[in-house]
């Protein structure tokens, strides 16, 4: 009987206890897709440091903000735009939207496409040369995109509208065709020949090159360069461990691994 009293016993303390152990440990980040290895890396560490588990969601930001307006409620999201999560803060989803990484529009392109830093309008423009790119509103690849081509104008009229006419929106729309399970969605657009010219992020442009050694990677003339901010928002309702992850996000530690991967850390020491 004193066994049964006992077991009795530790069942009501665990009853008592264990919620609060474990009550702000479920921890749910979503992200953006071009954050998927760096906060990968990231999370894991945190996870190991503070022996927390998150539960993570990559995707094009427009489509995980939709999600979020829908009802879905992660503890933390990472946005390649400050736009997004901004919106969330004027509803009163959260605040405040912190920047926490910049990263910059690059272009990768077939082996065989003669096309460099000085002659890149030159190329987009040929009418042989199809221009790959990420959906706009869905996706903040996307609108990087178009703001080249606006910008693009200046140089050479009429060219935004060819440009914004020619553009296959091959990736981060609600119908766009996924890469095959464990490849890098653009490194698979470009083996499959969907598109000679790709403009993406300077950073999914490297890892798209370390599934394709082959693929150029192009700087984008300065004239029509386009930067990146990524804005971070934790929900107002989130725990304590949350702000705990966005924390470690802004710290060095956090910072060191997102600039490893290509990004520009904002929170490092200068």
């Amino acid at each position: 009987m004193s066994r049964v009293k006992s077991l009795l016993a530790i069942s009501i303390l665990c009853i008592v206890l264990f919620p609060i152990a474990v009550l702000g440990q479920s921890i749910t980040l979503h992200a953006a897709g071009s954050l998927k290895a760096a906060l990968g890396e990231v999370v894991k560490a945190y996870e190991e440091t503070y022996t927390i588990e998150v539960a993570t969601k990559f995707g094009p930001s427009g489509l995980l903000l939709k999600g979020i307006e829908a009802g879905e409620k992660p503890d933390v999201f990472a946005s390649a735009n400050m736009k997004h999560p901004q919106k969330l803060a004027e509803a009163g989803w959260g605040r405040p939207v912190v920047l926490f990484a910049r990263n910059t529009l690059c272009a990768i392109a077939q082996p065989e496409l003669d096309v460099t830093t000085e002659n890149f309008l030159e190329r987009l423009l040929d009418e042989k040369v199809r221009v790959g790119t990420s959906t706009p509103k869905s996706d903040p690849s996307g609108d990087y995109a178009w703001e080249l081509f606006s910008k693009s104008e200046a140089l050479k009229p009429g060219s935004q509208a060819i440009l914004t006419g020619k553009a296959l929106q091959l990736t981060g729309g609600p119908e766009s065709q996924p890469a095959p399970e464990g490849r890098n969605q653009y490194g698979w657009v470009m083996e499959e020949k969907k598109a000679d010219v790709f403009l993406t992020y300077c950073t999914n442009g490297v890892l798209a090159r370390k599934e394709v050694p082959g693929l150029k990677m192009i700087a984008i003339p300065e004239e029509l360069s386009v930067g990146a901010d990524y804005g971070l928002l934790v929900r107002n309702e989130a725990s304590v461990e949350a702000w705990q992850l966005a924390m470690f996000i802004l710290s060095p530690s956090g910072q060191d691994i997102l600039q490893k991967y290509g990004f520009k850390a904002v929170g490092l020491p200068k």
